[in-house]
């Protein structure tokens, strides 16, 4: 069961910071700017960024999206993440691992 949800969150994670740097490569920002701009501290943008952790809080996704001149909603709103799906991730992981 953690192994599942440490997967997904790695997947989820992933959309997330391919959002950030599409945004940030539109705006032609680098990842330090945005973290001048949102507050968010550097080491938080770069271990996101980097994978070295993969549950943002609602608060830091926030600063995020402000920085962009978006509301949480809108930054949250695009394609690769509304169609995202837990439970297909979920199968897909088991039946991957042989665990179903």
């Amino acid at each position: 069961m953690i192994a599942r949800m440490i997967w997904m969150d790695r997947e989820y994670a992933l959309i997330i910071v391919n959002r950030i740097l599409s945004l940030c490569n539109s705006r032609r920002l680098s990842v330090n700017k945005l973290a001048e701009m949102s507050g968010v501290s550097q080491s938080t943008l770069d271990n996101l960024v980097n994978g070295k952790t993969f549950n943002p809080q609602i608060r830091t996704l926030h600063k995020i999206a402000l920085a962009f001149g978006m509301t949480a909603a809108e930054f949250l709103d695009y394609p690769e993440l509304n169609n995202y799906s837990f439970e297909e991730q979920a199968g897909e992981f088991f039946t991957a691992n042989n665990l179903d």
